[in-house]
């Protein structure tokens, strides 16, 4: 899968840097493609998730490279859609990952029209923040259908076809979430950190068939739920930023990115590892100089 990306300028701003136009990523793809001899055949990729944010932006991404994309999303359609171009390219299909019979029917109905597929990526997911001491039940069992066993169960439908492929892989989305503390996130803490947790145990387990399985960990990015949190006041992006050494939220393209790199050839000898992409937000030590500065010690 010979993939070619373009990694962002760094900037003392704090704006993501604008993503490049589909139309150019188009065009550096087909170029890729034209130079590139025995370049192996598009991948088939299945997408939870992939309707809004992240795995959104990881479906758009895929599709500009020339690879098949089946996403399993909820929403209010019926039946399956496939793209106009006759070519079979995208496949959508209205599936709640927390339902194991309606995850096993998608990946059959993937099975159906495209004979398999190579790689899964994990990106379904939800919110529920609030105190801890008053997280209701119904929000916190949520979380974790949503987040932990739809990625369990979507493991378990693509097993059959990921063993059959000679390129397969798991990218979970994770989050920084899952090794950091942070007040009122207690159930997407949890579920975040068993993603971890399960990236490793299935990359253990599955290796012999040949599947790798990775995560990514995103720290803050600039997307359409953030910017909402940021209008309506639950989310202070100012103190974030400062605390982060890039001084800026990812864009969801260089999230995006990540997922592709690990899906590929290029992270072939890559198996059981989270990938951090958070501008070094877990790392910064630097929050220690200010104090260190003021007592002398």
């Amino acid at each position: 899968m010979a993939l070619r990306w373009k990694w962002p300028r760094s900037s003392t701003s704090s704006a993501a840097p604008a993503p490049p136009s589909s139309t150019a990523r188009t065009s550096a793809s087909t170029a890729g493609s034209m130079s590139t001899e025995n370049q192996p055949a598009a991948l088939r990729v299945v997408v939870t998730g992939g309707s809004s944010g992240i795995g959104q932006t990881c479906t758009e991404a895929l599709l500009d490279h020339g690879h098949r994309v089946a996403v399993l999303d909820i929403s209010n359609d019926t039946a399956p859609r496939v793209d106009s171009s006759g070519q079979g390219q995208f496949l959508y299909l209205c599936c709640d990952v927390s339902d194991r019979q309606a995850v096993f029917e998608a990946f059959a109905t993937i099975q159906d029209q495209w004979g398999g597929c190579d790689v899964l990526v994990n990106s379904a997911g939800i919110a529920r923040p609030g105190p801890t001491e008053t997280l209701l039940p119904e929000d916190w069992n949520v979380m974790v259908s949503v987040h932990l066993t739809g990625a369990m169960w979507a493991c378990q439908a693509a097993f059959p076809a990921l063993a059959a492929s000679e390129r397969a892989a798991i990218v979970n989305v994770s989050s920084v979430a899952g090794r950091m503390g942070m007040p009122h996130r207690a159930s997407y803490n949890a579920v975040k950190a068993g993603i971890e947790g399960l990236t490793r145990s299935l990359a253990v387990e599955w290796a012999p068939h040949g599947i790798r399985c990775n995560a990514v960990a995103p720290g803050y990015v600039d997307t359409s739920f953030t910017q909402l949190l940021e209008e309506s006041g639950r989310l202070a992006k100012a103190p974030i930023v400062e605390r982060t050494p890039l001084r800026r939220f990812a864009h969801p393209t260089e999230i995006a990115e990540s997922i592709l790199f690990l899906a590929s050839p290029a992270a072939s000898f890559i198996t059981g590892h989270t990938l951090v992409v958070d501008g070094g937000l877990t790392i910064d030590g630097a929050w220690y100089d200010e104090p260190l500065a003021r007592t002398g010690r």
